[in-house]
């Protein structure tokens, strides 16, 4: 039998990070991710190797990291599309470089506003926290 409870969700929030986030009047929808692999092709590869023998940074490694984070965080927001989101939280991307090719892969919890609960004292503006130990 199927569930019809539409508040079942895969996340990988914290215990911490859910209920701030209900707390703040926001509910978690679901794990989204994006994933993108990405090449030069062998022979931009063998140029970039080249290039990169005489120090120095290799600007056809940075195009291709950042096109392939691009297009793994648009396929992530997608996804959050889908399910009606808000916004995405605790967005969390890997990179894995290959010589001449990339694979990023971007995860994190889709969220929807859905209000505070009456008579709730928190306030809804959110404490941005930048961690500094990765």
């Amino acid at each position: 039998m199927a569930s019809t409870n539409n508040n079942v969700f895969t996340s990988d929030l914290s215990t911490a990070d859910f209920w701030l986030l209900m707390d703040k009047g926001w509910m978690p929808l679901g794990l989204v991710l994006g994933n993108s692999v990405y090449s030069m092709g062998v022979v931009g590869g063998l140029g970039s190797a080249m290039k990169g023998m005489s120090k120095g940074e290799v600007p056809q490694i940075t195009e291709l990291m950042y096109n392939a984070r691009e297009l793994a965080l648009g396929r992530m927001k997608d996804e959050a599309a889908k399910l009606g989101a808000d916004g995405v939280v605790e967005v969390k991307l890997s990179v894995i470089p290959m010589g001449s090719w990339m694979e990023v892969t971007a995860i994190g919890t889709a969220v929807k506003y859905v209000g505070t609960k009456a008579g709730s004292t928190s306030s809804n503006k959110p404490t941005i926290v930048l961690p500094l130990d990765k």
